[in-house]
């Protein structure tokens, strides 16, 4: 296991950055495609686990460094004891967020002696990244755009089935965020009829399928997160006629 010290010799926003994704895909491998001998390594009759992305693009389930202090930020200890306790997904995505935790942490501890502008700039950077959370759960970001044939709805804002489960979807966020924009070029907005923009936050009803500019029927992406079934004004004004 690698070690990093504050006191070594300086690190660039860019070096640092790209250890950074470098770790992050090792972590987003180990909770989507390499998901089932993740979990099976998560014993929890073992000893505290935890879960390490490496600057190599590897993942490794091992115990923690045994130096006090650490030479550089551990991960959550002990992540395999609530394995069994917890439904799966729930517990990928508690991992997957400390697993985010962990990773900010690492950059800036690399960072350490980057100044405010370019602390600024290597959060830009990571923040311009989906988190690992938002991959594993499909929680896209609001950047992203809305899918034309309106199968998944979670595209543009967090959208759930009826039983309140975040829908999933086998392709990765990565992936979505590399699509052409003009794949989506056709998609206007069911209220003012504008087209996509990948700068705004849309939204999709679970009734009609048609999509919405968040503003225009005032929906914030944080309100978005506590609905599990969202009605356009057109179809809740049907629905109230009945």
């Amino acid at each position: 296991m690698e070690m990093a010290s504050v006191s070594s010799s300086p690190r660039s926003v860019e070096e640092i950055f790209k250890e950074h994704s470098s770790r992050r895909a090792g972590i987003v491998r180990a909770l989507t495609y390499d998901v089932d001998q993740f979990y099976g390594l998560c014993d929890p009759e073992k000893e505290n686990l935890c879960l390490y992305g490496h600057p190599n693009e590897t993942w490794e389930v091992n115990l923690p460094a045994e130096e006090v202090p650490p030479e550089l930020p551990e991960p959550a200890l002990g992540i395999n004891f609530a394995r069994d306790g917890m439904d799966r997904r729930d517990w990928l995505s508690l991992v997957a967020v400390h697993s985010d935790c962990w990773l900010l942490s690492v950059a800036f501890y690399l960072g350490a002696r980057l100044n405010r502008n370019e602390r600024k700039r290597l959060f830009s950077l990571i923040n311009d990244l989906p988190t690992v959370f938002e991959v594993v759960t499909d929680r896209k970001s609001v950047k992203d755009k809305p899918s034309a044939d309106s199968g998944n709805k979670s595209r543009g804002s967090t959208k759930r089935s009826s039983d309140g489960q975040v829908k999933t979807n086998p392709k990765l966020a990565d992936e979505s965020y590399e699509e052409e924009e003009d794949e989506h070029s056709e998609t206007l907005c069911g209220s003012c009829g504008g087209n996509y923009s990948a700068d705004e936050f849309w939204i999709g009803c679970d009734i009609c399928e048609r999509w919405f500019h968040g503003k225009c029927v005032k929906i914030t992406p944080a309100k978005a997160e506590n609905i599990k079934q969202y009605k356009c004004p057109s179809c809740s004004m049907k629905r109230n006629r009945q």
